[in-house]
């Protein structure tokens, strides 16, 4: 599952306590402690005081918890030796631990059996350590805070353990008592790893409300504490959550963040790092995705507005050439000479008004009709009278007044007539001696 390795930190960390002797795993030195540790015999052992069996304890510890996440087979071995130094000295504490770990080693491979044994093993040692039994050799009974922190991170395991056996009302009850004893001691590093882990569990249930909350509850429980590495499991919770609700933006920033935290601890999480720079790339993958989608609806918009325009130019000179060839059979119609007999014969009505039309022209007819100009222009032969004065072709006045070509030349030809004129150039002449253009 995706919250495998902080799952682990949670169980390895005990839950990380903010305590005085609180120790982090991920700051050992493995190597050095291996050397340590590898110089104790057996007569060697038997013969330490009481200090020095407290530290090969403590290099044990070490060597569990620093092989915890980098090599298995490791620190197995070495919980189990853990284990073993401190049952023969009583260390009800260690005992807790070294459990703890070797019960978490087989969660991880979904021993699940194997898993609650030493949970419960474990559980054992804690209430022996309630119970009041004293520690060898100092013959001190375990402080309440001390009982509470082995009693909270056992707590915690167990409700992993029943988070990946799919129980998540027992899993969440578990968290929850876990919590409670995170919040009576102000232990910050515990409490982030503990959201993070429930907020892991609602992403994998597709329940973002509510892996949202406990991602910022995580995020700000880091941040109370300065861990800048439980900051960046957070970010990278918050990361993916909005990468699977498509909100890349917000993503990247989370991600980006949490990635420049990472960079401060090279050498460790390394695998929480790896998961996260995958995150990144699959949203700038999506980014990009988006904005070669975005470019070709761009495109499409970018042409379907071309067309449209083209649509609108073509309309406007359909609807001019219409109202002008309206104009164009008004005015045949105006200079037809015969009486209406109301025969519908087309040919000659056609031929009478260009036989009308010629003898117009011949005998000087007045064109001039009710509502036009004085001169007998027309409203449109006046539209077109500058543009013809301005050098324009026929075909130019065509496209500008969006009508025909043909319709152009009906006009000229007509106004050459009214203006008596030879030419364009003579009818122009004539047009500003009259002040009309």
């Amino acid at each position: 599952m995706k919250h495998l390795v902080l799952l682990c930190l949670l169980l390895v960390a005990g839950i990380l306590p903010a305590r005085a002797e609180y120790r982090d795993h991920r700051g050992h030195n493995v190597d050095s402690l291996e050397a340590v540790v590898a110089a104790w015999t057996p007569e060697r052992v038997a013969a330490a005081t009481d200090k020095e069996y407290e530290d090969l304890v403590g290099a044990y510890e070490g060597l569990t918890d620093g092989y915890q996440q980098i090599n298995g087979v490791k620190s197995m071995y070495y919980a189990r030796r853990l284990h073993e130094l401190a049952e023969a000295k009583n260390y009800l504490r260690t005992m807790v631990h070294a459990d703890k770990a070797l019960g978490q080693h087989f969660w991880a491979r979904e021993q699940y059996d194997s898993a609650a044994f030493y949970y419960t093993r474990a559980l054992g040692c804690v209430e022996r350590m309630a119970a009041g039994e004293k520690s060898l050799p100092a013959e001190k009974e375990y402080d309440p805070e001390t009982i509470d922190d082995a009693r909270s991170g056992l707590l915690g395991a167990i409700g992993n353990l029943y988070n990946m056996m799919d129980s998540l009302d027992l899993a969440m009850d578990y968290y929850a008592r876990a919590g409670a004893i995170f919040e009576r001691y102000g232990w910050n590093e515990s409490n982030s790893v503990l959201w993070y882990n429930i907020g892991e569990t609602w992403t994998d249930e597709k329940d973002y409300r509510r892996a949202r909350a406990a991602y910022e509850k995580s995020l700000s429980f880091a941040r109370a504490a300065g861990d800048s590495l439980l900051a960046a499991n957070a970010l990278k919770g918050l990361g993916g959550l909005y990468m699977d609700l498509g909100k890349t933006n917000r993503a990247l920033r989370c991600l980006q963040e949490a990635d420049r935290y990472y960079s401060l601890h090279d050498d460790q999480e390394f695998r929480a790092r790896l998961e996260n720079l995958g995150f990144m790339e699959k949203v700038l993958s999506a980014q990009k995705r988006s904005r070669a989608l975005l470019a070709l609806l761009l495109l499409a918009l970018l042409l379907l507005v071309a067309a449209l325009e083209l649509l609108g130019r073509r309309m406007r000179r359909l609807r001019r050439e219409k109202e002008a060839a309206e104009e164009v059979i008004d005015a045949v119609l105006r200079e037809d000479p015969r009486p209406s007999d109301g025969t519908d014969d087309t040919a000659d009505t056609a031929a009478a008004a260009d036989a009308g039309t010629a003898a117009g022209a011949d005998a000087g007819t007045d064109y001039s009709v009710d509502g036009a100009d004085p001169s007998g222009l027309t409203e449109r032969e006046r539209e077109i009278l500058p543009l013809l004065a301005a050098g324009l072709t026929s075909q130019q006045i065509a496209d500008r007044l969006y009508l025909s070509f043909p319709t152009i030349k009906w006009y000229r030809k007509r106004m050459l007539s009214k203006f008596k004129a030879a030419n364009t150039a003579d009818m122009i002449a004539k047009a500003k001696e009259q002040g009309l253009i």
